[in-house]
């Protein structure tokens, strides 16, 4: 069954992960985070704008639960960055019972470890993100969309081995759970045009039932991923968590990159994943404080009405 949807209040944290930002709201007696409450706050003209929203609940078993939304007021099952940032504001708040911060999300728990820098409003965040798998069914993938290799054809126009951008190829895709569905390409010098092209149709293709973060990976010296990220829900990312994680977890798969801690170069800069022989993931990278404040005291019932 669908958990309904929670009431927030007026106050705000906001942070990013190397430019992928996160509003933190309180679970509170004010309006409740519609779909189109969530898209009007995430608006970078009419809101106060951010590419997601965390949403911390009081639980029993952790530091606190947290519920994840989408700029586009869908809701996500989890994300490296929203975590990390969650955690800071529990840190920072004083929500936090020590060092590491434990947060119920989506049917498990996540720890993360926030730790000061020698700069100001900047912290070290290491979060242990659990265990990547690679789905060949439901929920994440449809039954038989996956082939001996284990990964999916996607039918994308201008695809690789085509000759000009109106015929039809494919891209081939690994489908990787870290709680939340990737699909990882490999490949080399992928454009902003072909990320921007080809992202929402191998997000929206029917080998994925619930939509599929995609990232486009390409293996540099050293072992190290250049990744480019259309994010589900919001679309080309700076930055994603949980992105960085599959990504490097589908490289090592592949043979393309040892177990260990690989570096995962993003638009928004440098992030760190150390897959061990488990597949269990943990993510480091830093996170930057940009604000704290109350929205307007008419805009969440303007947005409401």
């Amino acid at each position: 069954m669908l958990q309904s949807r929670p009431r927030i209040g007026r106050s705000f944290f906001r942070a990013h992960g190397l430019g992928n930002d996160y509003l933190v709201l309180g679970a509170a007696s004010g309006p409740t985070l519609t779909p189109e409450l969530a898209r009007r706050i995430c608006d970078r003209h009419c809101g106060v704008g951010a590419d997601g929203i965390v949403v911390v609940v009081p639980d029993p078993d952790a530091d606190a639960r947290i519920r994840i939304f989408n700029a586009d007021g869908s809701e996500a099952e989890r994300s490296g960055n929203g975590v990390r940032i969650a955690a800071l504001f529990l840190h920072r708040s004083g929500g936090a019972r020590g060092e590491w911060v434990a947060l119920a999300t989506g049917g498990d728990t996540v720890r993360v470890r926030v730790r000061a820098t020698d700069r100001e409003g900047v912290w070290d965040a290491l979060a242990e993100m659990g265990r990547a798998s690679f789905p060949k069914g439901p929920p994440f993938v449809a039954p038989g969309a996956v082939g001996s290799g284990g990964e999916v054809a996607i039918a994308v126009p201008g695809g690789p081995g085509t000759s000009d951008s109106g015929a039809t190829g494919s891209i081939r895709v690994t489908p990787v759970s870290v709680g939340n569905p990737h699909a990882v390409a490999f490949g080399n010098g992928w454009s902003d045009e072909e990320v921007e092209r080809c992202g929402p149709l191998i997000e929206r293709s029917e080998a994925f039932p619930q939509g599929a973060n995609v990232h486009f990976a390409e293996v540099v010296r050293g072992g190290g991923l250049l990744l480019r990220i259309w994010e589900r829900g919001v679309g080309m990312t700076a930055s994603s968590g949980t992105s960085a994680c599959a990504a490097a977890a589908a490289a090592v798969r592949a043979g393309l990159a040892p177990r260990g801690v690989i570096v995962v170069i993003m638009m928004g800069g440098v992030a760190s994943v150390e897959v061990a022989p488990d597949w269990s993931l943990r993510l480091e990278g830093p996170i930057v404080e940009i604000s704290e404040g109350k929205f307007a005291p008419g805009l969440l019932p303007a947005i409401r009405g």
